[in-house]
């Protein structure tokens, strides 16, 4: 891994762990203040809100800035802000600070991901993209659960408190690690929001916040499906969930060399499928719990493997607004989040049973698949040359 990448990923691990670490801290902030655990999950809604707002909205504000300067004045936000989460002495303020922490999220990896595939070398931008990806697998695989096992055998203040110390040694790395590149956007935001006019930019979008969103079907209602149909106990989950963190490091990688292997566009395509083959799988097999076991660790794999190539396909296609393209595709990530969670819940709340969400992953992540094939078809359409007959 080339050294000037590392603060990527750094900073990725941050990211991750805070984005991950509150749904194994609800019971404990809940009962901290006092509060039913619905009450709780709405700091993991503020956080996802803090996201989608910031993603598009920093990224404009900072189109006259260094890349460098960005990418530490953000990581500076996201150290402040869940700081003052460690600290925060009631809901609404740690409802604030949540949704404050989350609006350096889109923009960093929005950035960073164009940073990175400016760093690496011909042929290798989603290799390069995927090592800042990374930080967020080896959270879910390290991190977050030594956060939950701090947070719930001491204070889950604690927690917050180490994430603000990740961002701070981030913040150290990017100023004396990563290089200083030059301002690349010469366009204002208005210049820049018109990419958006077009219809390729869209699709990348659809592709993302539904085709990913099967996957959240999934992982959302996880712990239920392993206890009450796979027969796990309860206490054998967060081993459970260090096998998907696993299997997100290796699909990390995949994604990254399958997406310069194949092109950006193609690499979706297989994985978007891969990824209906497996929520189908997983529906007939969860009463297995060695098959269940498997099926973790390979929708883990696919989870993120498809990151890089979707982050690389919008900066090809966003010439001129590369990190507005690529901030949106974060944006986009946590409404499959939400979309995910939310449909994947419908057919529970309907008596269906704990395996059911995953159909509804299996229909989003095919449609997922068919916006792709429309942009595929689009693409060869806009390649072949028109042939100019001379009378």
């Amino acid at each position: 891994m080339k050294k000037n990448l590392l603060p990527l990923a750094l900073g990725g691990l941050g990211i991750g762990t805070t984005e991950f670490m509150m749904m194994g801290l609800l019971p404990d902030i809940a009962k901290d203040f006092h509060i039913t655990i619905p009450q709780a999950g709405h700091f993991i809604s503020a956080y996802a809100l803090g996201v989608v707002i910031g993603a598009p909205l920093l990224v404009a504000a900072s189109s006259s800035i260094a890349p460098k300067k960005i990418l530490f004045v953000l990581m500076a936000m996201f150290t402040v802000f869940n700081t003052i989460s460690c600290f925060a002495p009631n809901p609404t303020i740690l409802f604030i600070a949540r949704l404050f922490s989350g609006l350096p999220h889109g923009a960093f990896f929005g950035v960073g991901s164009v940073v990175a595939s400016r760093l690496a070398d011909k042929g290798k931008q989603a290799q390069a993209i995927s090592i800042m990806f990374a930080g967020l697998t080896v959270a879910n695989l390290l991190t977050v659960p030594v956060e939950t096992y701090i947070g719930h055998h001491f204070s889950w203040r604690y927690t917050f408190g180490s994430v603000g110390l990740i961002g701070l040694i981030t913040m150290l790395s990017i100023y004396f690690m990563l290089p200083a590149l030059p301002v690349s956007r010469t366009g204002n935001i208005k210049s820049e929001l018109k990419v958006f006019n077009r219809l390729d930019p869209w699709l990348i979008v659809l592709i993302t916040a539904i085709g990913t969103g099967g996957l959240f079907c999934w992982i959302s209602y996880i712990s239920p499906l392993m206890t009450e149909v796979s027969h796990f106990s309860a206490a054998t989950v967060p081993y459970i969930m260090v096998v998907a963190g696993l299997g997100m490091v290796v699909g990390n990688i995949i994604g990254g060399k399958l997406a310069d292997k194949l092109k950006p566009l193609s690499a979706c395509m297989v994985l978007l499928v891969a990824m209906a083959a497996a929520l189908l799988t997983i529906y007939f097999v969860s009463g297995n719990q060695v098959m269940s076991l498997i099926m973790t660790f390979i929708c883990g794999s696919l989870s993120i493997a498809i990151a890089s190539p979707i982050q690389i396909l919008m900066i090809q296609t966003t010439k001129g607004a590369e990190m507005m393209g690529a901030s949106i595709t974060q944006a986009a990530f946590n409404i499959g989040n939400a979309l995910g969670a939310f449909l994947g819940g419908l057919p529970i709340a309907a008596g269906l049973g704990y395996t059911s969400p995953e159909l509804v992953g299996v229909a989003m992540a095919l449609t997922g698949a068919c916006f792709a094939f429309v942009l595929l078809k689009r693409n060869q359409k806009a390649a072949v040359p028109v042939e100019v007959v001379l009378v």
